[in-house]
């Protein structure tokens, strides 16, 4: 037990180490994805590369070959599952609720468009290319399917956030499409785990069985996330009873390993109970607190995640399918440009615009790699298959951002007037001050107010001075531009900010008379001189 320990301590050292360089490298001098470092990682320091040589100091390789479905140590591989719980608990509480809603429609159209064509393009290469695979009802024509429908909207976000497009007609649906993207992928691959167990169990898959399953997924996610919206505002008002958000914090990620662990209980993937709790929390006043106070075993479990997915590919099963792995790929960005950007054009954007969104939804990451985990470790899929997945999100997060970045050239891509991405209810409240220090000063004891009445305060752009407050379901922004301040606030809340602001004011006034009434700064420093003198002699 304890030879084992060290070596998985071990392990965990070294992922640690050259995740983190492998991500900085990729992020910060190669100006790609840290997800794609991260997994480079672990392809460099795995059982099929450097991992394997022998160490006599351990009497072994540091990560040798299990001889299972998974080639790395169950311990290890445990720290992998709870970084893709830890992963989609925080992809859920970074879920903006009112946005996905806002946008429902046309993302629901884009989405659905996406994941059909995908899916089919997917499924039928792998039948007509795998003589292993007989028809697409195949566990694994079925996961190769389901692996080439998600998006990774983290990348097409940051991207958008860049080059300050997030609230363009295309930013905003390019969002609402990959959250349903996500959603739509996380319930089909339950849909498709619930089919494989029947087939590995030696039952014939019948359509009734198939309901089943898709009824269960279905109806265990939508009754789970609306229970959880609901009672989760409760919740965290209840527990604020002990004054502590670390408290709450622990218990919110506690919850959600519950939850995961249902999920898995219903046969299902625990990642939906994971996201089910990230979302419900979404729409706490504490949302950002949690997402604060989880972001270091964020750091640390996330990164050894992606690094073990990498070190399950075996370079050699690569080679034997690399000519299919290329069409799987090249057939999964064509069956988004096409599937995404086709429903767009009847959704009311033209060409530009259609291109844009169907380019924004290439980029795959880290859902991909969860479902292909979960099916090379049900044995759904091989070590080639699952080289298959790591091959088609390299080459289309590297392909997507220079894609996305082109397609953004240019004028507007919807056919009408730009949509309204803020509230439209919204008021705005302005104030004026002679320069910046004094407009910094308002805005901090402004910041300050709100936090003394059982407000959250937090910056939401570190390279602009706006921030969201919010308690509850009241939630308001605050900008600074230069010497000006900026309240956005919807009407019912109009009064209570312009009382604050009228508090603040007040104190202010209070504190300049203050000052004007103190002696000139001659006169102090005498008297502080004299002060200090007397305090010598004594």
């Amino acid at each position: 037990m304890a030879h084992e320990m060290m070596v998985l301590v071990l392990q965990l050292g070294i992922i640690v180490l050259f995740s983190r360089f492998f991500g900085w490298f990729f992020a910060n001098v190669l100006k790609q994805s840290q997800v794609l470092g991260e997994l480079i990682s672990g392809m460099v320091i795995g059982p099929y590369l450097l991992g394997g040589i022998h160490l006599s100091v351990i009497h072994g390789p540091l990560f040798p070959l299990t001889g299972g479905t998974i080639p790395i140590s169950p311990e290890l591989y445990g720290f992998a599952v709870l970084g893709s719980i830890v992963l989609l608990f925080v992809s859920g509480l970074e879920t903006d609720l009112p946005t996905f809603i806002k946008f429902s429609g046309k993302g629901t159209i884009v989405g659905l468009g996406g994941i059909v064509i995908t899916f089919l393009l997917g499924n039928g290469i792998a039948v007509l290319l795998n003589p292993g695979i007989p028809n697409m009802l195949h566990p694994s024509a079925l996961f190769l399917g389901t692996l080439s429908t998600a998006t990774s909207v983290g990348i097409t976000a940051r991207i958008l956030s860049d080059k300050r497009k997030l609230s363009s007609p295309e930013g905003v649906t390019i969002l609402a499409a990959a959250v349903i993207d996500d959603v739509l992928s996380i319930v089909l691959l339950s849909i498709v785990i619930g089919m494989s167990a029947a087939a590995s169990g030696g039952v014939g898959i019948v359509w009734g069985k198939i309901g089943i399953v898709a009824l269960k997924a279905i109806g265990f996610w939508l009754i789970c996330t609306i229970v959880g919206i609901i009672l989760a505002p409760v919740f965290t008002r209840k527990m604020k009873v002990f004054e502590s958000i670390d408290m709450i914090a622990g218990v919110s990620l506690g919850i959600a390993l519950i939850l995961a662990g249902v999920s898995e209980m219903f046969e299902l993937a625990m990642i939906i109970g994971a996201y089910i709790a990230g979302l419900s929390f979404s729409r706490t006043d504490v949302a950002h607190e949690i997402h604060e106070r989880t972001q270091g075993l964020y750091n640390f479990l996330v990164p050894i995640f992606f690094s073990a997915m990498g070190m399950m590919v075996n370079f050699g099963a690569i080679k034997e399918v690399f000519w299919f792995g290329l069409a799987f790929t090249l057939l999964g960005i064509l069956g988004k440009i096409f599937g995404c950007g086709l429903p767009a054009l009847f959704a009311g954007f033209n060409l530009r615009g259609a291109y844009r969104i169907g380019v924004g939804m290439m980029p795959r990451g880290e859902v991909t790699l969860i479902v292909a985990g979960i099916g090379l470790s049900s044995g759904a899929i091989g070590q080639d298959m699952f080289g298959v997945a790591i091959m088609t999100m390299l080459v289309a997060s590297i392909a997507a951002p220079p894609l996305i970045i082109k397609s953004f050239e240019g004028g507007s891509g919807y056919r009408s007037k730009a949509l309204d991405t803020g509230d439209a209810r919204s008021h705005a409240i302005e104030l004026q001050f002679p320069n910046f220090r004094a407009a910094e000063f308002m805005r901090r004891s402004l910041a300050d107010g709100f936090r003394e009445e059982g407000f959250f305060v937090h910056r939401l752009d570190h390279d602009r001075l706006v921030y969201q407050v919010r308690q509850n379901m009241i939630v308001f922004t605050l900008l600074q531009e230069q010497d000006k301040l900026i309240l956005n606030t919807p009407p019912e809340h109009e009064s209570f900010v312009r009382l604050m602001m009228m508090e603040k004011l007040l104190e202010l006034k209070d504190f300049l008379s203050g000052l004007e009434s103190m002696k000139s700064p001659d006169m102090m420093g005498a008297e502080l001189m004299k002060g200090m003198f007397s305090l010598d002699a004594d």
